[in-house]
């Protein structure tokens, strides 16, 4: 007797789909989007709802006490809406994925930051892939939660400093910079795929290349020093190429960021190439508080290396970030970070309460600041350099500036509604700075640089019309 072979119904829904929640910061986001190219790379879809998914993965960040109840929140959302779950990122790697385990032990798999590897033997495990990867079923530049015409650049992973506050160096580990021949393969990937301005990021971007020891690595067989004054030089020619914009961010104020200055001094009237912005996490202006936190504790030289670049560059854009009320934090100290804030004239600055992260040696410092008393002073802070940002966005009033489009949106001109155009100009990272409205702007598209007349300024947003 002879077998006839019968193909089975195919379901409806064969692909399996994953979903996936992106939490923290960018380079969190950069560890998103290498998980999701290599899932897509496998023939895994991507599900827009938790109902649509046959398993969720949460990448999750660990910082501060809100962004772990955000992660432990979004944790528990997903395994009620879903059942299958899968945790990675900083969170999971908290006492070896336990503290996780602990909040939600139904989760299927926990792992640490930057463990792509991990989480594709956990979705192996537990929703085997469809069919061996076929190359392509992923775009060249990979899968991206930007938008198109913008990407985060990750050089290195880990840190090498023991800040008091921080255990950053504990969930991803001590500095590991990426071989300069590979960033600058990644660049030109994506680059060439459309995108029109890179952010730079790490943890600690202008320590790159100290952990190697500066050694050569190649590029286009072309030998270069794994240093962050050759990356971004190099970085800055095939902005300059592509008509790309280039964004440093994390750069702590070492003195050979002066190289990076000069470096954006030669370039600030190119319509491409390295942007005279430089974001520096300098978290206070108390030496004392400084050793506290194991920062350095040298102000004045700050102070004074900020008039030196503006000196010789005199539309850099400065943004940073501080801590206020961290523990024995007195009146006079904060009394001592405003005048810090009043004499370096930064023109963007966020700040936070401080607030105690587990496993933080900042933990066992004497004289914690009452929550009242942290409130207050952030609003103080807050009010300070509102003022600062006002007056220094006004004297942009009159400008010509070139600016990148990221959306269109709808806005009130009196009882009237219209579109308008969002946009950023050199001094506006994305997500954390301040935007250009362009009120005649409803013709343009995302990715598109324009050149603006800037008409009127608000506390943190410029207005203007298409020049």
């Amino acid at each position: 007797m002879s077998l006839t072979a019968v193909t089975p119904a195919i379901p409806a829904r064969s692909v399996p789909r994953i979903g996936f929640v992106s939490l923290g910061c960018p380079k969190a986001l950069v560890d998103s989007e290498h998980i999701l190219s290599r899932l897509k790379a496998e023939g895994y879809e991507m599900a827009e709802s938790y109902h649509g998914a046959d398993l969720v993965v949460v990448n999750t960040c660990g910082f501060i006490d809100a962004a772990v109840a955000e992660s432990l929140d979004a944790i528990g959302e997903a395994l009620a809406e879903n059942g299958k779950v899968i945790v990675t990122g900083c969170l999971g790697a908290r006492d070896g994925g336990a503290f996780v385990r602990e909040a939600h032990p139904h989760v299927l798999a926990v792992t640490g930051p930057h463990a792509a590897d991990e989480v594709l033997q956990a979705v192996h495990a537990y929703l085997p892939r469809p069919h061996e990867p076929f190359v392509d079923l992923l775009p060249p530049q990979g899968i991206k939660l930007t938008p198109r015409h913008y990407a985060y650049l990750k050089i290195s992973e880990g840190c090498n400093h023991h800040c008091t506050f921080c255990i950053i160096p504990h969930l991803r580990g001590t500095l590991v910079s990426y071989p300069i021949g590979s960033v600058l393969g990644e660049a030109e990937t994506l680059l060439n795929a459309g995108v029109r301005e890179l952010l730079v990021v790490s943890q600690d971007t202008g320590a790159y290349g100290a952990d190697l020891r500066y050694r050569t690595g190649f590029h286009n067989g072309r030998p270069l020093k794994t240093r962050v004054a050759v990356l971004a030089q190099e970085l800055d020619a095939l902005g300059r190429a592509r008509q790309a914009w280039v964004r440093l961010h994390y750069v702590y104020p070492y003195p050979h960021v002066d190289d990076l200055v000069t470096l954006m001094r030669d370039t600030a009237g190119s319509e491409g190439g390295l942007l005279p912005y430089l974001d520096m996490p300098l978290q206070h202006a108390s030496p004392r508080l400084l050793k506290a936190m194991q920062r350095p504790a040298a102000p004045e030289k700050v102070i004074d290396r900020i008039r030196a670049w503006r000196r010789a560059l005199p539309s850099l854009t400065l943004r940073s970030t501080f801590i206020v009320g961290f523990p024995g934090e007195t009146e006079d100290d904060f009394s001592t970070l405003l005048q810090f804030l009043d004499e370096a004239q930064l023109d963007r600055v966020g700040a936070f309460a401080y607030s105690p992260v587990e496993g933080a040696a900042a933990n066992a410092l004497p004289d914690a600041v009452p929550e009242e008393i942290k409130q207050e002073r952030l609003a103080r802070f807050m009010e300070a350099q509102a003022e600062i940002s006002a007056r220094r966005l006004q004297n942009k009033i009159g400008l010509t500036m070139t600016v990148l489009v990221d959306q269109l949106a709808e806005a009130k001109q009196g009882r009237k509604k219209t579109v308008i155009a969002l946009a950023r100009s050199a001094a506006d990272a994305p997500e954390i700075d301040g935007l250009v409205q362009i009120a005649d702007g409803h013709h343009l598209q995302p990715g598109a640089f324009v050149k603006v007349n800037i008409e009127a300024a608000t506390e943190h947003d410029l207005i203007g019309r298409v020049g």
